[in-house]
């Protein structure tokens, strides 16, 4: 098996480092624009594999796909980081020819290939990723609601003083402000998440996780990579392993939850085949409102690309 991983900046590197580490692929190529920088972190990692005993062979490249050629899963994480005071809507039009152009390289050189987008603003970059490759909806999705679960599941673990390990969670909606935290269903060892903490804490915790990303911008003066690039290689062992996991991930829509055409993190099955099966839960009125505020926010920022790349 063989994945790329586009950027080599702080998710990228982070990405491929778990997916060597982790042994997921036998082959682990990291691409940059920027001259030696994909070549010394794919070196750097494999320096290591004495130390933590792996044998995923990692290779850098500046800027040549051929390197990338055959790949099973090309991760895209290139792209401009939010800086503080920046929305993700601000990078639309940068963002977008950047993934635009890693797209029509990437189905030169791997037209097999599943592609997991990582680059903000997500649900936009992930449609640019999917008009651009002209793949089955299927095959292009984007990361973000393993990243808000996390971050939603390690908020909940710190306040019940429990294991993160046995908290399951579902997020939906657009990745930002505007994603749609599930309550309902959150279970702790099984156990309901409302009966273990008071309203307030939760709906407390419920908006610290919608601006997660933000909180961390300006914490460190730019964005987070451990927990996405960690996030983006989960996708990845699901896809290569077959695992068929669970997972929140951004997909288009095709009629699910009664939207079409719109680009919205919901629950799948993943596996070798990329999205095997869009979930549908039975959303209550309120759930659904709160989805259809997602989805007008996502599709607004998707008519603002369509007016700026063509």
């Amino acid at each position: 098996m063989k994945v790329t991983v586009v950027g080599a900046g702080n998710v990228g590197a982070t990405c491929a480092d778990v997916l060597a580490y982790r042994e997921i692929a036998n082959e682990v190529v990291l691409l940059d624009i920027k001259e030696g920088v994909a070549e010394g972190k794919a070196l750097d990692i494999w320096q290591k594999s004495p130390i933590n005993l792996y044998d995923t062979r990692t290779v850098g490249s500046t800027n040549d796909y051929a390197k990338t050629a055959g790949s099973d899963v090309v991760v895209i994480t290139s792209g401009l980081p939010r800086k503080p005071g920046m929305s993700r809507d601000d990078l639309i039009e940068t963002n977008a020819g950047i993934v635009k152009q890693v797209t029509e390289n990437v189905v030169k050189h791997s037209p097999d290939a599943i592609i997991i987008v990582v680059s903000n603003p997500l649900d936009v970059m992930t449609y640019q990723a999917h008009i651009t490759s002209k793949f089955p909806r299927t095959k292009v999705m984007g990361m973000a609601g393993i990243l808000d679960t996390a971050r939603y599941r390690a908020f909940l673990a710190e306040e019940l003083n429990v294991s993160p390990k046995d908290i399951q969670a579902v997020l939906m909606g657009g990745h930002g402000d505007t994603m749609v935290p599930l309550p309902r269903y959150t279970t702790v060892g099984g156990i309901p998440v409302t009966e273990l903490i008071e309203e307030d804490k939760l709906n407390a915790i419920i908006e610290r996780t919608k601006v997660g990303g933000g909180e961390l911008v300006k914490l460190m003066g730019t964005s987070a990579w451990y927990a996405p690039g960690s996030a983006a290689a989960q996708m990845v062992e699901a896809i290569v392993r077959d695992q068929k996991r669970v997972f929140p991930v951004c997909i288009k829509l095709e009629g699910e939850y009664g939207i079409d055409g719109v680009y919205l993190g919901v629950p799948v099955i993943l596996g070798k085949n990329g999205v095997e099966k869009v979930i549908e839960l039975d959303l209550n009125e309120e759930e659904m409102k709160l989805l259809e505020t997602s989805r007008d926010h996502v599709k607004e920022v998707m008519e603002v690309l369509d007016s700026k790349v063509k």
